[in-house]
């Protein structure tokens, strides 16, 4: 075979081995506009907007008018204030931001999620994906706003790796820190699959979407951050830990919602 032949054979065969899905750059630029942020408004706050979580729009085609968080983002209805708004912002243009109301539409606590219904017009949504396939050793990358508003409202991406799937259940949201007795005791009751991370999130980024890098399917959602001690430490002594529930259930919620 000539030389030329060999070459045209070569780039050909690149060509038809390449992968068809884009890459992490044109993923995120794809899937920015369905991030967002969920708080609470009242008037006579300063802020008036307060950050709670990172959540992502779900939808059918594309677009929708429903979210998906962490139901430890959302106030506890004990320390609920009768005069704040739950709402979200979701993206508009390259950097601005429009404020939602939104409802509860159901709060799943044993696997952590809650989904949300806001206002308006539906807006552009991220596509959930089945986390059946999803093996250790995966690439994967999750979005979200770390440290809440330290940093400005700028959704920032990581790139991480499936390091474990195994059983767990979350502990309740109040605790304070995890040691050996509550991990212990948390995987005695009721576990179920959850994906270890070895990408560091950190407070601000529950709720988040743990996506596939090259179709940009959701796979998880972001939960639990595992830090040292106090938020502030988070920032120098972050443990590397984190998490996310497979979207197995995220399928699961949109189906007993899908007529609301």
């Amino acid at each position: 075979m000539k030389p030329i032949s060999i070459a045209i054979t070569v780039a050909l065969a690149m060509t038809m081995s390449a992968p068809s899905h884009a890459d992490l750059v044109s993923t995120v630029a794809q899937v920015k506009p369905a991030i967002a942020i969920v708080g609470t408004y009242k008037a006579t706050n300063s802020p008036r907007f307060a950050m709670r979580g990172t959540g992502f729009v779900v939808g059918e085609g594309g677009v929708g008018n429903k979210l998906v968080t962490n139901a430890h983002v959302l106030v506890p209805p004990a320390d609920a204030d009768p005069q704040a708004a739950l709402v979200v912002q979701l993206r508009v243009g390259a950097s601005g931001w429009q404020t939602r109301a939104a409802q509860v539409l159901e709060v799943d606590r044993q696997h952590d999620l809650a989904l949300l219904r806001f206002e308006g017009p539906a807006v552009t949504a991220f596509k959930v994906g089945n986390s059946q396939g999803v093996q250790e050793g995966q690439s994967v990358a999750f979005m979200g706003f770390p440290i809440g508003g330290a940093l400005g409202f700028s959704p920032v991406t990581h790139r991480a790796m499936v390091s474990s799937i195994a059983p767990a259940a979350l502990p309740s949201p109040t605790a304070g820190q995890l040691n050996p007795q509550i991990i212990r005791s948390v995987r005695d009751s009721n576990p179920f699959d959850i994906f270890q991370l070895d990408g560091t999130a950190y407070p601000g980024n529950s709720g988040g979407p743990l996506f596939d890098p090259d179709t940009g399917e959701v796979l998880g959602v972001v939960s639990m951050v595992l830090i040292k001690s106090t938020r502030e430490s988070a920032l120098t002594h972050p443990s590397g830990i984190s998490y996310a529930v497979p979207s197995r259930y995220v399928l699961e919620m949109l189906e007993r919602n899908a007529a609301n």
